[in-house]
């Protein structure tokens, strides 16, 4: 379309020349997605306090609690202290440090027997209590198969008590009785564990 403007007197003229092709280009929405980026679902054995603290249950050995508030994470004994425990709770604290979770500073003995604790960082990019959560996890999985084994072994000790194979296990009757068996000599002038003492 063709407009010609002449003076206000004569007016305006309109010439209509031939039809002018419009060009429309389709517009294509992009969406950039993190490829670094991903959900993890698992779950764990953990239940939540009053006081809001997270309280995980799921290794052999030690609890995990997780202070929100306080922003710091403590491993108890569940149930004796002993060097088995110790070495879990220090593998955990070791795995949390390493992984940049807690402080480095920051792990040392708790005010409950047996307990080793240390403060969780502060994060401004990432959610710290869901961080420590999942590092936890990654933890527990790399003590399963510690745990598994020593379930198993004990279930093999109980079984052979219970349910011994023929080998290992005589029927009522099949060892004749005698007066005296074994080392330890009942009517002896010297027996073994009374030395020095008469004993008939």
């Amino acid at each position: 379309m063709k407009v010609t403007i002449v003076p206000e007197e004569i007016g305006i003229g309109v010439n209509i020349d031939s039809p002018v092709d419009i060009d429309v280009k389709k517009t294509i929405n992009v969406e950039i997605v993190n490829s670094n980026k991903k959900t993890i679902e698992f779950e764990m054995n953990m239940r939540r306090a009053l006081n809001g603290d997270l309280m995980i249950f799921e290794h052999k050995e030690i609890d995990i609690v997780i202070m929100v508030d306080k922003k710091k994470i403590v491993a108890f004994a569940k149930e004796l202290m002993s060097e088995v425990v110790y070495g879990a709770e220090s593998r955990l604290m070791e795995h949390l440090r390493r992984f940049g979770v807690i402080e480095y500073d920051s792990i040392q003995g708790g005010n409950v027997y047996g307990s080793l604790e240390g403060k969780i960082h502060e994060s401004k990019e990432r959610d710290s209590i869901k961080s420590t959560i999942y590092q936890i996890h990654e933890w527990l999985e790399t003590e399963r198969p510690y745990t598994e084994a020593v379930e198993g072994h004990d279930e093999a000790m109980e079984d052979a008590v219970l349910n011994p194979d023929d080998e290992e296990s005589t029927q009522l009757g099949e060892v004749p009785q005698e007066e005296e068996k074994g080392s330890i000599l009942r009517h002896n002038l010297f027996a073994p564990y009374v030395y020095g003492r008469y004993t008939f």
